[in-house]
Protein backbone atom coordinates (compact mmCIF):
# COMPACT_ATOMS: atom_id res chain seq x y z
CA UNK A 1 0.00 0.00 0.00
CA UNK A 2 1.36 3.37 -1.00
CA UNK A 3 0.50 6.61 0.80
CA UNK A 4 1.48 10.25 0.40
CA UNK A 5 1.44 12.40 3.48
CA UNK A 6 2.12 15.81 4.89
CA UNK A 7 1.02 16.53 8.46
CA UNK A 8 -1.10 19.65 8.81
CA UNK A 9 -0.88 21.06 12.36
CA UNK A 10 -2.04 18.26 14.70
CA UNK A 11 -4.73 16.85 12.41
CA UNK A 12 -3.88 13.83 10.25
CA UNK A 13 -5.37 11.19 8.00
CA UNK A 14 -3.81 7.78 7.34
CA UNK A 15 -5.34 6.11 4.30
CA UNK A 16 -5.16 2.66 2.74
CA UNK A 17 -5.32 2.39 -1.03
CA UNK A 18 -8.83 1.37 -2.13
CA UNK A 19 -9.24 -2.31 -3.00
CA UNK A 20 -12.29 -4.34 -4.04
CA UNK A 21 -14.65 -1.40 -3.55
CA UNK A 22 -13.42 -0.63 -0.03
CA UNK A 23 -11.26 2.22 1.31
CA UNK A 24 -9.97 2.35 4.88
CA UNK A 25 -8.76 5.33 6.92
CA UNK A 26 -7.74 6.30 10.41
CA UNK A 27 -7.73 9.99 11.37
CA UNK A 28 -7.46 12.49 14.19
CA UNK A 29 -9.06 15.95 14.25
CA UNK A 30 -9.49 18.92 16.52
CA UNK A 31 -12.41 21.28 15.96
CA UNK A 32 -14.14 21.20 12.59
CA UNK A 33 -12.95 18.32 10.42
CA UNK A 34 -15.23 18.34 7.38
CA UNK A 35 -17.87 20.66 5.97
CA UNK A 36 -21.18 19.21 4.73
CA UNK A 37 -20.58 16.68 1.97
CA UNK A 38 -21.89 13.41 0.59
CA UNK A 39 -20.38 10.43 -1.16
CA UNK A 40 -21.73 7.32 -2.86
CA UNK A 41 -20.37 4.78 -0.38
CA UNK A 42 -21.34 3.55 3.03
CA UNK A 43 -19.15 5.13 5.71
CA UNK A 44 -18.94 2.60 8.54
CA UNK A 45 -16.63 3.13 11.46
CA UNK A 46 -15.72 3.36 15.11
CA UNK A 47 -14.72 6.31 17.29
CA UNK A 48 -11.55 5.27 19.10
CA UNK A 49 -11.17 8.27 21.42
CA UNK A 50 -13.05 11.47 22.19
CA UNK A 51 -16.49 12.53 21.00
CA UNK A 52 -17.17 12.55 17.26
CA UNK A 53 -20.08 14.77 16.21
CA UNK A 54 -21.75 15.21 12.84
CA UNK A 55 -24.91 16.65 11.36
CA UNK A 56 -26.89 13.90 9.64
CA UNK A 57 -30.52 13.83 8.47
CA UNK A 58 -31.38 17.18 10.09
CA UNK A 59 -29.95 16.39 13.54
CA UNK A 60 -26.62 16.59 15.35
CA UNK A 61 -25.37 13.08 16.15
CA UNK A 62 -22.60 12.01 18.53
CA UNK A 63 -20.49 8.86 18.40
CA UNK A 64 -18.56 7.48 21.40
CA UNK A 65 -16.17 4.55 21.75
CA UNK A 66 -18.24 1.34 21.75
CA UNK A 67 -20.76 2.58 19.19
CA UNK A 68 -20.84 2.10 15.42
CA UNK A 69 -21.32 4.87 12.86
CA UNK A 70 -23.18 3.97 9.67
CA UNK A 71 -23.70 6.76 7.15
CA UNK A 72 -25.82 5.73 4.18
CA UNK A 73 -24.69 6.52 0.62
CA UNK A 74 -25.72 9.93 -0.68
CA UNK A 75 -26.68 11.31 2.76
CA UNK A 76 -25.17 14.73 3.54
CA UNK A 77 -23.05 14.97 6.70
CA UNK A 78 -20.14 16.89 8.21
CA UNK A 79 -17.73 16.17 11.07
CA UNK A 80 -16.34 17.93 14.15
CA UNK A 81 -14.95 17.25 17.60
CA UNK A 82 -17.39 17.24 20.48
CA UNK A 83 -14.72 18.30 23.00
CA UNK A 84 -11.50 20.35 22.97
CA UNK A 85 -9.44 17.13 23.10
CA UNK A 86 -10.41 16.18 19.56
CA UNK A 87 -11.39 12.73 18.32
CA UNK A 88 -9.74 9.75 16.68
CA UNK A 89 -11.59 7.27 14.54
CA UNK A 90 -11.35 4.46 11.99
CA UNK A 91 -13.66 4.25 9.01
CA UNK A 92 -14.19 2.01 6.03
CA UNK A 93 -15.90 3.30 2.91
CA UNK A 94 -17.73 0.45 1.21
CA UNK A 95 -19.20 0.65 -2.27
CA UNK A 96 -22.86 -0.47 -2.32
CA UNK A 97 -21.86 -2.85 -5.11
CA UNK A 98 -19.66 -4.73 -2.61
CA UNK A 99 -22.62 -5.04 -0.23
CA UNK A 100 -24.79 -6.21 -3.14
CA UNK A 101 -22.34 -9.03 -3.87
CA UNK A 102 -23.32 -10.47 -0.50
CA UNK A 103 -27.01 -9.49 -0.36
CA UNK A 104 -27.75 -10.42 -3.98
CA UNK A 105 -30.02 -7.60 -5.12
CA UNK A 106 -31.91 -6.74 -1.94
CA UNK A 107 -32.55 -3.09 -1.09
CA UNK A 108 -29.57 -1.45 0.60
CA UNK A 109 -29.67 -1.62 4.41
CA UNK A 110 -30.38 1.67 6.18
CA UNK A 111 -29.50 2.44 9.82
CA UNK A 112 -31.70 5.22 11.16
CA UNK A 113 -29.81 7.99 12.96
CA UNK A 114 -26.29 7.17 11.79
CA UNK A 115 -25.13 5.74 15.16
CA UNK A 116 -26.08 2.36 16.61
CA UNK A 117 -25.38 0.26 19.69
CA UNK A 118 -26.00 -3.00 17.81
CA UNK A 119 -23.33 -5.40 19.14
CA UNK A 120 -23.28 -7.69 16.12
CA UNK A 121 -22.59 -4.77 13.82
CA UNK A 122 -19.96 -3.38 16.21
CA UNK A 123 -18.07 -6.69 16.21
CA UNK A 124 -18.42 -7.07 12.43
CA UNK A 125 -17.06 -3.56 11.94
CA UNK A 126 -14.09 -4.22 14.23
CA UNK A 127 -13.36 -7.38 12.27
CA UNK A 128 -13.64 -5.57 8.94
CA UNK A 129 -11.30 -2.81 10.07
CA UNK A 130 -8.77 -5.42 11.14
CA UNK A 131 -9.04 -7.75 8.15
CA UNK A 132 -9.58 -5.38 5.23
CA UNK A 133 -5.94 -4.39 4.81
CA UNK A 134 -3.95 -4.25 1.63
CA UNK A 135 -1.87 -7.27 2.68
CA UNK A 136 -4.82 -9.45 3.70
CA UNK A 137 -5.58 -12.70 1.93
CA UNK A 138 -8.53 -12.40 -0.50
CA UNK A 139 -10.55 -14.95 1.46
CA UNK A 140 -9.92 -12.97 4.66
CA UNK A 141 -11.26 -9.79 3.06
CA UNK A 142 -14.25 -11.62 1.60
CA UNK A 143 -15.06 -13.14 4.99
CA UNK A 144 -14.99 -9.71 6.65
CA UNK A 145 -17.16 -8.18 3.92
CA UNK A 146 -19.76 -10.93 4.23
CA UNK A 147 -19.92 -10.54 7.99
CA UNK A 148 -20.27 -6.78 7.69
CA UNK A 149 -22.99 -6.90 5.01
CA UNK A 150 -25.05 -9.48 6.90
CA UNK A 151 -24.72 -7.60 10.21
CA UNK A 152 -25.70 -4.38 8.47
CA UNK A 153 -28.74 -6.06 6.90
CA UNK A 154 -29.78 -7.52 10.26
CA UNK A 155 -29.35 -4.23 12.14
CA UNK A 156 -31.40 -2.35 9.55
CA UNK A 157 -34.47 -4.55 9.78
CA UNK A 158 -34.06 -5.66 6.12
CA UNK A 159 -36.55 -3.55 4.19
CA UNK A 160 -38.18 -5.35 1.20
CA UNK A 161 -37.14 -4.44 -2.34
CA UNK A 162 -39.69 -3.09 -4.83
CA UNK A 163 -40.92 -6.03 -6.94
CA UNK A 164 -40.46 -4.06 -10.14
CA UNK A 165 -36.81 -3.17 -9.44
CA UNK A 166 -34.43 -4.71 -11.98
CA UNK A 167 -31.04 -5.50 -10.44
CA UNK A 168 -29.51 -6.82 -13.68
CA UNK A 169 -30.36 -3.58 -15.51
CA UNK A 170 -28.86 -1.44 -12.74
CA UNK A 171 -25.75 -3.62 -12.76
CA UNK A 172 -25.35 -3.18 -16.53
CA UNK A 173 -25.66 0.59 -16.17
CA UNK A 174 -23.06 0.60 -13.39
CA UNK A 175 -20.60 -1.37 -15.52
CA UNK A 176 -21.13 1.07 -18.40
CA UNK A 177 -20.44 4.05 -16.13
CA UNK A 178 -17.17 2.49 -15.00
CA UNK A 179 -16.07 2.00 -18.59
CA UNK A 180 -17.09 5.53 -19.68
CA UNK A 181 -16.52 7.71 -16.61
CA UNK A 182 -14.02 10.15 -18.17
CA UNK A 183 -16.47 11.30 -20.84
CA UNK A 184 -20.00 12.69 -20.89
CA UNK A 185 -22.65 9.97 -20.51
CA UNK A 186 -26.40 10.46 -20.97
CA UNK A 187 -29.24 8.71 -19.18
CA UNK A 188 -30.53 7.68 -22.61
CA UNK A 189 -27.26 5.80 -23.20
CA UNK A 190 -27.66 3.98 -19.92
CA UNK A 191 -31.27 3.14 -20.73
CA UNK A 192 -30.25 1.68 -24.09
CA UNK A 193 -27.50 -0.42 -22.52
CA UNK A 194 -29.69 -1.73 -19.72
CA UNK A 195 -32.93 -2.24 -21.64
CA UNK A 196 -34.96 -0.12 -19.21
CA UNK A 197 -36.62 3.22 -19.75
CA UNK A 198 -34.49 5.96 -18.27
CA UNK A 199 -36.69 6.87 -15.31
CA UNK A 200 -37.22 3.25 -14.23
CA UNK A 201 -33.48 2.75 -14.52
CA UNK A 202 -32.80 5.86 -12.46
CA UNK A 203 -35.07 4.55 -9.68
CA UNK A 204 -33.55 1.06 -9.84
CA UNK A 205 -30.01 2.45 -9.68
CA UNK A 206 -30.81 4.36 -6.50
CA UNK A 207 -32.43 1.28 -4.94
CA UNK A 208 -29.41 -0.95 -5.45
CA UNK A 209 -26.48 1.49 -5.34
CA UNK A 210 -27.74 4.22 -3.04
CA UNK A 211 -27.15 7.20 -5.35
CA UNK A 212 -28.03 8.59 -8.77
CA UNK A 213 -26.22 7.51 -11.95
CA UNK A 214 -24.73 11.00 -12.34
CA UNK A 215 -23.35 11.17 -8.81
CA UNK A 216 -21.94 7.68 -9.25
CA UNK A 217 -20.20 8.88 -12.43
CA UNK A 218 -18.72 11.93 -10.67
CA UNK A 219 -17.39 9.80 -7.81
CA UNK A 220 -15.58 7.52 -10.25
CA UNK A 221 -13.93 10.63 -11.76
CA UNK A 222 -12.91 11.76 -8.28
CA UNK A 223 -11.34 8.38 -7.58
CA UNK A 224 -9.19 8.85 -10.68
CA UNK A 225 -8.37 12.40 -9.58
CA UNK A 226 -7.23 11.34 -6.10
CA UNK A 227 -4.93 8.68 -7.56
CA UNK A 228 -3.37 11.25 -9.90
CA UNK A 229 -3.00 13.76 -7.05
CA UNK A 230 -1.02 11.23 -5.03
CA UNK A 231 1.16 10.67 -8.11
CA UNK A 232 2.02 14.38 -8.15
CA UNK A 233 0.23 15.57 -11.30
CA UNK A 234 -1.00 19.18 -11.50
CA UNK A 235 -4.63 19.83 -10.61
CA UNK A 236 -5.34 21.31 -14.06
CA UNK A 237 -3.98 18.20 -15.81
CA UNK A 238 -5.82 15.93 -13.38
CA UNK A 239 -9.15 17.66 -14.03
CA UNK A 240 -8.79 17.12 -17.77
CA UNK A 241 -7.66 13.50 -17.43
CA UNK A 242 -10.49 12.61 -15.05
CA UNK A 243 -13.21 14.05 -17.28
CA UNK A 244 -14.00 17.36 -15.56
CA UNK A 245 -14.57 20.57 -17.50
CA UNK A 246 -11.71 22.34 -15.70
CA UNK A 247 -9.90 22.58 -12.36
CA UNK A 248 -12.59 24.67 -10.66
CA UNK A 249 -15.24 22.16 -11.75
CA UNK A 250 -13.23 19.32 -10.19
CA UNK A 251 -12.53 21.30 -7.00
CA UNK A 252 -16.22 22.04 -6.54
CA UNK A 253 -17.13 18.37 -6.83
CA UNK A 254 -14.23 17.33 -4.59
CA UNK A 255 -15.39 19.59 -1.75
CA UNK A 256 -18.97 18.43 -2.22
CA UNK A 257 -17.89 14.77 -2.00
CA UNK A 258 -15.23 14.88 0.74
CA UNK A 259 -15.87 18.07 2.72
CA UNK A 260 -12.38 19.52 2.17
CA UNK A 261 -10.62 21.03 -0.89
CA UNK A 262 -8.13 18.94 -2.89
CA UNK A 263 -5.03 20.76 -1.62
CA UNK A 264 -5.94 20.21 2.03
CA UNK A 265 -6.79 16.56 1.40
CA UNK A 266 -3.40 16.00 -0.21
CA UNK A 267 -1.55 17.83 2.58
CA UNK A 268 -3.19 15.69 5.25
CA UNK A 269 -2.31 12.31 3.77
CA UNK A 270 -0.16 10.56 6.35
CA UNK A 271 2.81 8.41 5.26
CA UNK A 272 1.86 5.77 7.79
CA UNK A 273 -0.44 2.92 6.91
CA UNK A 274 -3.96 2.97 8.33
CA UNK A 275 -3.81 0.95 11.51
Amino acid sequence: MDSNTTQLQSDWISRSEPADGIERIEAFFHGNAYSMHRHDTYAIGLTLAGVQCFHYRHSLRSSLPGQTMVLHPDEAHDGQAGTHEGFRYQMIYVQPAAIQEVLGGRALPFIEGGVTNDRRLFEATKTALRQMRGDSEPIERDDALAGLALALDSASGARPTRKSADFAAAQQARNYLHASCTRAVTLDELAAVSGRDRWSLSRDFRTFYGTSPYHYLVMRRLEIARALMLRGDSLADIAAAAGFADQSHMTRHFRHAYGIPPARWLAMMDDRRAR
